[in-house]
């Protein structure tokens, strides 16, 4: 009886393993963890590390938006380490920088920054805006914004900048043990400098594919919030995402 709930038993974390990336039931050595776990885990510490310590590669980033206008920007943290260390830098233009955005009458701005996992960007950013944008023909789209040092408030200040009633900030999300790669995308409509707050904004989160969101599904719900924000002419905690969801099978 023993041995058939033991065996029951592995039987169960075997099948939720492969439903979830989180460490589920991987059992012990001693008092510790086997050896082959405590390697993955020290294998994706180095990796969340490296997404957060990365540079970012503007030119990737342009290359996989052949055919759109882009613009580079900085934020006023001028390293990686006053990055990190000075946040609200982050969320300002660099003050030469802000001379080189082309103003407009646009509807919206896609604004490409690093964050806090550059692979998440490379990876993911380009792809993810033009399937938006393919969602978005009677819009007005301004130049994609390539933002250096960046956090999600600087796209604020680059739509009021350009003059933007919408920015949308596609940036690498803080990794974790089981993703450093995620990419986030948050929508603000009519953003105020320093005045705004995360309250005020709509965010995506675990854009990913294949084990996040996919391109076309992430896509699908901000096009679906961009058309509320502009009915409701507000983003933020009055703004409910109301697209479908498939079920889990």
């Amino acid at each position: 009886m023993t041995d058939q709930l033991a065996l029951d038993t592995g039987d169960l974390w075997a099948s939720l393993r492969l439903r979830t990336q989180a460490r589920i039931g991987l059992g012990r050595a001693g008092t510790a963890l086997p050896t082959r776990h405590r390697l993955e885990l020290q294998t994706a510490h180095a990796a969340a590390r490296d997404a957060v310590h990365s540079p970012f590669d503007p030119d990737l980033v342009a290359a996989g938006l052949a055919g759109m206008e882009t613009v580079r920007v900085r934020s006023a943290a001028g390293d990686r380490l006053t990055y990190l260390q000075r946040p609200d830098l982050g969320r300002r233009l660099h003050p030469t920088d802000r001379a080189h955005l082309p103003t407009g009458d646009w509807d919206a701005v896609f604004v490409i920054a690093d964050g806090l996992s550059s692979r998440a960007v490379h990876d993911h950013a380009a792809a993810m805006v033009r399937e938006t944008v393919t969602r978005l023909p009677a819009w007005r789209i301004a130049p994609v914004v390539l933002a250096e040092q960046s956090r999600v408030a600087l796209g604020d200040d680059i739509a009021s900048a350009m003059g933007a009633e919408a920015v949308i900030v596609l940036i690498g999300e803080r990794p974790g043990m089981s993703a450093a790669d995620s990419l986030g995308a948050y929508l603000t409509y009519r953003p105020t400098p320093g005045v705004t707050t995360d309250a005020d904004r709509n965010c995506l989160s675990n854009i990913r594919p294949p084990l996040g969101l996919s391109y076309e599904m992430a896509a699908g719900k901000l096009a679906g919030l961009m058309g509320r924000a502009r009915e409701l002419g507000a983003t933020g905690v009055g703004l409910k995402d109301e697209t479908d969801t498939p079920l889990l099978e």
